[in-house]
């Protein structure tokens, strides 16, 4: 798990993402651990991705759990929380 220390790295991180590369988990201080999906414009179904990949699917189903529950952040939630602070910890 990459540590991420500004929104420049975080942007960096996001850029090197691939289709082989399209699942990351990342910690930036200050607000936890991110699980990063590049979701490209392939048109491949979840379910195929979910036959090839196990933590995929183990994945998703903690995803849908956390909704279920209410713990959960829109994006606009997450980057509005976003400071420079949170990258200096």
């Amino acid at each position: 798990m990459e540590k991420l220390r500004s929104s420049d790295e975080l942007m960096r991180h996001i850029s090197n993402m691939n289709s082989e590369n399209s699942i990351s988990q990342v910690f930036i201080p200050g607000k936890g651990k991110f699980t990063i999906v590049l979701q490209e414009e392939v048109q491949q179904s979840i379910a195929d991705d979910v036959k090839t990949n196990p933590e995929l699917k183990e994945m998703i189903h903690k995803s849908m759990e956390a909704y279920k529950e209410g713990r959960y952040a829109t994006t606009t939630e997450l980057i509005d929380s976003l400071s420079p602070k949170d990258f200096n910890k």
